[in-house]
């Protein structure tokens, strides 16, 4: 649990099962601030609680409305290389079909992302809860607003936030087991490169797909300088920040699926399932961030290119 104030006395007095049953066990964050406090201590905190009680079968990990996603995801996604039973399966994000479009539009003094889009662009599944308050119209701008957003994310429409847990148990969508591959992803939401985005929105999905093999480490070193040094501007000079990335990469002299994936800063890659027609080796990037620009990015991801010299 993480609140700021006073809410975790009333959280707690909440906290009783369909059968009457109390729940002792709580880990408290007095600031108010998950992603600042939980990346040493957290982890081995649940890993405590579970050597305590057992192994446990999901976690599900709820913080404050005003989190970003981001930072938060990255502890879980690193814990692998600790030799932890626990592993990030997935964000979703839950919005308020009502009040989301008046939060989505909200604009920052100081220029910066506000917290509902940063949440929206992260999720790999979004809820939309409260339907019953609003029509079909406003029902279908809110999801038209959060597709330009996020084109990648699962949706699913929801009143008094009753959800089907098998849409968002389960997920896997870091590790390259989800239930819907990225090649089915793009082939379902019909992503191609001739898809249209509005260059001067602030947060936007931007895709990309192209043949022909890519040189790993000249694909790591891209990478390096879009999500490390943000050293890619557009055309207006604004310097473009991905948030989300996800990517299956034909690599020159391996006949397997290159994997890619990327939140904010941090980024993993590995190798799945071989190709099973060497034809159809198709590139397929999915990229969520701000001022994204589709030119000086290709032009960027073209230098992966193997090189053609010879000695």
């Amino acid at each position: 649990m993480n609140e700021f104030g006073e809410g975790d006395s009333i959280e707690k007095s909440m906290s009783v099962g369909q059968e009457g049953e109390l729940f002792e066990e709580w880990l408290e964050l007095r600031n108010g601030c998950l992603c600042c406090s939980v990346k040493d201590n957290g982890v081995k905190a649940i890993e405590n609680l579970m050597t305590k009680r057992g192994r446990f079968d999901y976690i599900l990990l709820e913080t404050t409305g005003l989190a970003d996603p981001g930072p938060i995801a990255s502890i879980f996604w690193l814990d692998e290389e600790l030799c932890s039973e626990i592993f990030l399966d997935g964000v979703i994000t839950m919005v308020d079909a009502k009040y989301c479009m008046q939060h989505l539009q909200e604009i920052k003094q100081d220029g910066s992302t506000n917290e509902a889009t940063r949440q929206v662009a992260l999720a790999d599944v979004i809820i939309i809860n409260k339907t019953d308050l609003v029509n079909s119209e406003e029902l279908d701008r809110v999801k038209s607003c959060i597709r330009s957003i996020n084109s990648l994310a699962k949706l699913t429409e929801t009143t008094r936030a009753r959800t089907d847990l098998d849409s968002i148990l389960d997920l896997n969508a870091y590790d390259g087991r989800s239930k819907t591959s990225l090649e089915e992803l793009f082939q379902e939401r019909g992503f191609n490169k001739d898809s249209k985005h509005i260059v001067d929105q602030n947060v936007t999905t931007f895709t990309m797909e192209f043949a022909g093999d890519v040189d790993k480490h000249r694909l790591d070193k891209a990478l390096q300088d879009l999500l490390w040094d943000k050293e890619l501007v557009n055309s207006k000079g604004d310097k473009q920040e991905i948030y989300r990335l996800k990517g299956v990469i034909s690599i020159a002299g391996d006949d397997r699926r290159l994997v890619v994936q990327a939140v904010h800063e941090l980024y993993d890659s590995f190798f799945t399932t071989s190709w099973e027609d060497e034809s159809n080796r198709i590139n397929r990037i999915v990229l969520i961030g701000k001022h994204l620009e589709r030119e000086s990015l290709e032009s960027r991801i073209n230098t992966c290119r193997p090189s053609t010299n010879s000695s």
